[in-house]
């Protein structure tokens, strides 16, 4: 009957971790349709796309938290540890970086919101589409090495990093020219520099998230390797 008793309760836990991890993904989801909602109403200056992400927001701030008090319940009811342990923190920091990315692109709608009657040049137009669907596939990569606890793939997401980077130094450069041609670009420039900026941000946390899937699959931080895995080829 005891052992009856403690395959219920292994069960029951089990259960509710694959919950979390549902509901992970669902989040995760909805984030993705939130930038590429913000990103359009910000290419197209579509106002009624625009309202439509920044009210989508608060599902998503509602999502994390659910997954915060999942988590705290979890851990106050089964007291989990090592690997359980790892799992559920870990849900916590993910669902905080989802949060974030739904805030950048809340960002992005707001500001088309202030947009009204420019021609984007195709350059800047093609640039932000391209690195939209960068950094779409950063996030939707992170997300699948955290749900598959790839830790190989993880380290892939964080060394793609350096595309999502170079690709905002572009846009950057191709605004100031914008604005040093004529000064009366630099307010709508100053909007789209702040848009260019927070997809960025989202590539950032595309690769926090990996890094989190890193350590849920390892137990180790993954900086922490790279800097080891360095050291050792400077001694070689």
């Amino acid at each position: 009957m005891a052992n009856a008793a403690s395959d219920h309760i292994v069960s029951s836990f089990t259960d509710e971790l694959n919950t979390l991890a549902q509901t992970i993904a669902e989040m995760g989801g909805q984030v993705e349709v939130a930038i590429e909602n913000g990103t359009k109403a910000l290419l197209k200056l579509d106002r009624e796309l625009a309202d439509l992400t920044i009210i989508a927001d608060q599902r998503i701030d509602d999502m994390q938290r659910r997954i915060d008090d999942m988590c705290v319940s979890i851990i106050a009811r089964r007291q989990p540890m090592a690997s359980d342990l790892r799992s559920i923190v870990t849900a916590i920091h993910v669902a905080n970086d989802l949060e974030r990315v739904g805030d950048m692109a809340k960002q992005l709608a707001r500001r088309s919101l202030k947009l009204e009657g420019i021609n984007l040049q195709p350059t800047f137009y093609n640039g932000v589409k391209n690195m939209t669907a960068l950094v779409l596939r950063q996030l939707k990569d992170a997300l699948d090495a955290y749900a598959n606890r790839d830790s190989a793939a993880a380290v892939e997401v964080c060394n793609r990093d350096d595309e999502v980077d170079a690709m905002h130094t572009s846009l950057f450069r191709e605004l100031l020219t914008y604005m040093l041609e004529d000064p009366r670009n630099i307010t709508t420039c100053t909007h789209l520099l702040f848009c260019a900026k927070n997809l960025e941000r989202i590539g950032d946390h595309a690769t926090n998230i990996a890094e989190r899937a890193y350590y849920l699959q390892t137990g180790k931080q993954l900086t922490a390797d790279v800097q080891e895995l360095h050291r050792t080829q400077i001694k070689a």
